[in-house]
């Protein structure tokens, strides 16, 4: 039985690591760089951080924090 998943090593490693650091530093997600590239979330992650991308927290934009109102 034929594996899901092509290895991806060497030249090609590296070029698809940059690739994908660079869209995900422009803002695209794991999640969306998986879908469009066909390979898991698992390894996406695996290759962002070979590349030493900065990884954002999970869970996607956050809102910041309302301003309290000042009494006074």
């Amino acid at each position: 039985m034929a594996s899901k998943y092509l290895r991806v090593a060497g030249a090609e490693r590296e070029t698809l690591k940059a690739d994908l650091k660079r869209r995900y530093v422009a803002g695209e997600s794991i999640r969306g760089l998986s879908i469009s590239t066909g390979r898991s979330y698992g390894f996406v992650h695996r290759l962002l951080e070979e590349a030493g991308a900065p990884l954002r927290p999970r869970g996607g934009n956050q809102r910041p924090a309302r301003a309290e109102a000042v009494s006074g």
